[in-house]
């Protein structure tokens, strides 16, 4: 476990002691919620509860021990395994358990994170060897449009390249957005104010590069979490496997649908390509059926391929 990763653990040790197992207040029961508990960046399902009913008062740690079998560490506040699938290393890497709310990786410990209302909770095992935080997935969509985090739901504003503010791809991500009840203001990408808006920055990647949540996929996945690399014109994309290795490479056409997210602001949405069929691609591929449970989506040939890529080489 890196040094890092211990100071997390034990800070949330420590809130769990503090709470001393007097809950989070009383509440009625919250209703909609799910819980989804995968692997390997989501590619296997392990088991899953709801959409449905939760006590009042319930925590994340409380939630996932009604329904599998969970393994604690640091005094209950850290998850070591469930269902008997434990973190520690696996073929020399580094493997633990990583939970979202609402597609974005958790802020604290699970036991002292309270559930609410329409809360989406992703579980999943994974490699942290090459990103050791993933800030944000699209797995959860039309999360977190709907619900935000922690019960605050932000404004949602798509942001356009300039002279496409009212027509063409730009609209569409607005109108799909309104489709799944999400009231989104327009304006141009790298448009000031953002801190207490969620984004979603829809154009090819040349033209978008430049704003400073997009800066982080050009530094790399141990930056954004996201499992590409756009060549330096942007119309190649090379798509990463796991370990940070390229395991295919996409040219003219090809889409991506990707988050992150800039420090503690609101996670930024990317609906993007290599050129501008590659973002209308992106733009049709906005649906919850073929987003669920990954954790970006890229487009070749109208098809999606999960990114990190699927590692072939075993486990």
């Amino acid at each position: 476990m890196s040094r890092l990763r211990l100071l997390a653990v034990l800070a949330v040790f420590a809130a769990a002691l503090a709470l001393g197992g007097c809950g989070l207040g009383g509440g009625e029961g919250d209703d909609d919620v799910s819980l989804v508990v995968t692997r390997d960046f989501g590619a296997q399902t392990l088991g899953q509860y709801g959409p449905g009913p939760v006590e009042g008062s319930e925590s994340i740690m409380r939630l996932l021990q009604r329904n599998f079998d969970v393994e604690t560490r640091y005094g209950g506040g850290f998850v070591q395994s469930v269902d008997g699938i434990a973190g520690g290393t696996q073929d020399g890497r580094p493997v633990d358990w990583f939970y979202y709310v609402n597609g974005v990786e958790a802020d604290r410990g699970s036991a002292s994170a309270e559930v609410r209302a329409g809360d989406r909770i992703w579980w999943d095992f994974r490699d942290w060897g090459t990103a050791q935080r993933v800030p944000a997935v699209v797995g959860s969509y039309p999360e977190p449009f709907l619900h935000g985090l922690n019960g605050k739901r932000w404004t949602t504003r798509v942001e356009c390249v300039r002279g496409q503010e009212d027509a063409g791809p730009c609209s569409d991500v607005a109108r799909r957005l309104g489709d799944v009840g999400v009231v989104a203001a327009k304006s141009l990408v790298g448009t000031e104010g953002g801190d207490e808006n969620l984004r979603v920055l829809v154009g090819p990647w040349q033209d978008i590069r430049f704003d400073r949540a997009a800066r982080l996929l050009d530094d790399g996945v141990q930056a954004s979490g996201v499992f590409v690399r756009f060549s330096d014109d942007g119309t190649g994309m090379q798509l990463l496997d796991g370990r940070g290795e390229v395991a295919r490479t996409l040219g003219p056409g090809s889409g991506l649908i990707a988050a992150t997210r800039w420090e503690d602001q609101p996670p930024t949405w990317f609906i993007t390509g290599t050129d501008q069929a590659g973002v209308q691609a992106a733009v049709r591929a906005l649906e919850e059926g073929a987003l669920g449970m990954h954790y970006a989506l890229a487009i070749a040939d109208d098809v999606g391929v999960p990114l990190p890529v699927e590692d072939r080489g075993g486990r």
